[in-house]
């Protein structure tokens, strides 16, 4: 298909509105403005990675850099640099602009055609691409270079690009600073805790221990009446688990702000009750009792998320029994010093949330301006 060009115009209108009509540009196979190269040359030899060293081993899938490796030769030069790397058995694609190695044979490393279309621009439009990949094969010579595109000329790809790419530069300074807020949070975590240790309690003392139990199956509603339940393979998410079903009468009760715990294999995950909920197995609820604020127990459990697994027995999964629970040592300062530390945690959390609330909707943003961008 070939449409008409149009005039200067009616291009700063269409990109004013954030919004390309494609459907009057030319369409090209991708295959036509991208051109690939196998990455058998770039492959690494060794698998001995170290932060320490400089050149990033990559993988076109969710992981993208395995780690780096410190090998001198077989490094994909700066001077070819910008590449999309697309897996040629998921279809998964990233953008690349750094020198690196890869571990895998099974991509296309893909360069544009200069004199035929940015390669930035090709990324996005890339993304916006349903690839089909339910058959284990290679897919880019087969299907995918085949795939025809709209295409406009540089100048609108080149300002679509950079529509794109200030969001898309706003989401990583934002997980920037969700990374760098989380380890000043851990930092405080430890060294708040550390420093006003106080007495020390075991926890079966000065909190009550609620271990969950399922209860009948003629119980759960499939019409989500009744109590949220939840057991030990809950998905704990960023900021609450996903409720597995509802119950009418669930067996054992968690109380709103109640910590929960996996203790079934994976053990150790921990998040607050949002609401009155039912609990099975593989899930305890833990209330402080008097003198002890609740939110301190819960950064306490936080700070110490990685290392349930000295507490939990079994050869065939992972658990933690109530003994363990009621035995646990507990550093408890004065209510006071509990709650000054507490408000300060509380503060770097609730930054925190703010910057989740933020991540979210710069990605809506994003997803928005690609579709309005893209749109054919």
């Amino acid at each position: 298909m070939v449409g008409r060009w149009l005039s200067k115009k009616e291009k700063k209108s269409i990109v004013s509105k954030g919004k390309t009509n494609f459907m009057l540009w030319p369409t090209k196979k991708l295959g036509e403005v991208l051109e690939y190269e196998q990455p058998t040359k770039y492959l690494v030899s060794s698998t001995d990675y170290k932060d320490e060293y400089l050149i990033p081993v990559l993988t076109a899938g969710k992981s993208f850099i395995l780690g780096n490796t410190n090998e001198k030769s077989g490094i994909f030069p700066k001077e070819k640099l910008p590449v999309i790397i697309f897996d040629d058995f998921t279809t998964a694609i990233k953008f690349v602009d750094f020198p690196f190695k890869v571990k895998s044979s099974a991509m296309k490393i893909l360069h544009a055609k200069k004199d035929k279309a940015d390669i930035r621009f090709l990324f996005y439009k890339m993304l916006t691409i349903k690839f089909q990949h339910d058959q284990h094969k290679r897919y880019w010579i087969s299907e995918c270079s085949n795939l025809k595109i709209p295409l406009p000329p540089f100048e609108i790809q080149k300002q679509i690009v950079e529509r794109l790419d200030k969001i898309a530069e706003a989401r990583k300074l934002n997980d920037e600073l969700i990374q760098k807020t989380d380890e000043l949070f851990q930092s405080l975590l430890h060294s708040l805790i550390r420093a006003n240790s106080g007495m020390v309690k075991k926890l079966g003392e000065i909190a009550e221990i609620i271990m969950g139990q399922s209860p009948p199956s003629s119980t759960y509603n499939k019409k989500g009446e009744g109590l949220p339940f939840f057991q030990g393979k809950a998905e704990f998410g960023e900021m609450y688990p996903t409720a597995v079903k509802y119950c009418s009468r669930p067996t054992r009760i968690a109380e709103a702000g109640d910590i929960l715990m996996s203790v079934r294999a994976p053990v150790g995950n921990i998040n607050l009750a949002k609401e009155k909920s039912g609990i099975g197995r593989g899930l305890g609820a833990i209330r402080a009792g008097k003198g002890v604020d609740q939110l301190f127990l819960y950064f306490f459990f936080l700070k110490n998320e990685n290392n349930w697994s000295r507490l939990s027995v079994g050869s065939t999964f992972l658990a933690i029994r109530r003994n363990n629970l009621d035995n646990l040592e507990i550093p408890l300062p004065p209510l006071k010093t509990q709650k000054q530390i507490v408000a300060k945690l509380s503060a770097a959390q609730e930054y925190k949330i703010q910057l989740l609330a933020q991540k979210s909707k710069l990605k809506e943003l994003f997803d928005l301006a690609l579709h309005k961008s893209m749109q054919n």
